[in-house]
Formats: C-alpha cells, sequence, structure tokens
C-alpha cells in the first residue's frame, strides 16, 4: 500500500501539470481578431516587421516576416538595422512574448532596441497579440 501510495504521490506533478495544460483554453476567433486589431491598427507591427513593394505598398506575401529597415538614425545609437520575422512568433515562447509586449524586455533581459517600441500592453491585450502572432502561419 505505502509503494502505491509514494508511486501515485511521484506522478501527482505529471498529472497535475498535464491538467494545467489542458486547462488553458485555445486563443478563439475573438481574440485572434483583436490581436489583429491591435498588431495592424494600435501597434503599427508591419510598418517595419513587412516589406514594401515598389509602390510603396505592404507585400501581403511577406506580411510580418521581417524587413531590412529603409530608416537610420541621424547619430550613432543603438539601433536595430533588420525587423525580424515575427509571424508565427519564432523564437518566442508565449510567456517571454507576452512578457515582451507587457514590458519591453526583449529574450535577453534588456529594453528593446531602437526603433523597437517599448510596448506598454495589458495582459489581455499582449495575449491576444500573440494569439494573432501564432496564427499566422508561414
Amino acid at each position: 500500500m505505502q509503494c502505491k501510495f509514494l508511486l501515485l504521490l511521484g506522478l501527482a506533478p505529471v498529472w497535475f501539470g498535464a491538467s494545467l495544460l489542458r486547462a488553458q483554453p485555445a486563443p478563439d476567433d475573438a481574440q485572434i481578431q483583436r490581436g489583429k486589431y491591435l498588431a495592424e491598427n494600435v501597434a503599427m507591427c508591419a510598418d517595419c516587421h513587412t516589406p514594401r513593394d515598389d509602390k510603396g505598398q505592404f507585400d501581403r506575401t511577406q506580411w510580418l516576416l521581417g524587413n531590412v529597415l529603409d530608416i537610420k538614425p541621424d547619430h550613432p545609437m543603438p539601433f536595430a538595422a533588420v525587423a525580424p520575422p515575427i509571424a508565427g512568433m519564432p523564437g518566442f515562447t508565449d510567456e517571454k512574448a507576452v512578457k515582451f509586449l507587457e514590458t519591453g524586455i526583449d529574450l535577453t533581459g534588456k529594453p528593446a532596441m531602437w526603433p523597437m517600441p517599448q510596448f506598454r500592453f495589458n495582459h489581455d491585450d499582449a495575449v491576444a497579440v500573440v494569439a494573432y502572432l501564432r496564427s499566422l502561419k508561414h
């Protein structure tokens, strides 16, 4: 009896952890649409993270897949010359991506490099933006 109890006790973290994973609801369409609105109309992510065609229009085939920036600072400063791909959020866990959008602190623990804004989204909005970006399959 004691062995069975210890075995069950040993499996409790596995079961409990798995039940927590199942408890997280998948993003619904309303959340993804909210994230799309925020990413496209508030944060204006495409301005840097999507290349433009020769007419200045966004290249929709490269939507949020990264871009070499055509802007430069007028004096020396730390500056990101390339906007990385954000469609699908490669390299980010959901938790890290949400934290980045809530705090402006990147994966290295430093503030985002210019010209990236240091966003301060509330939690629900950050989760919605991440849901939208994850929904973009390329």
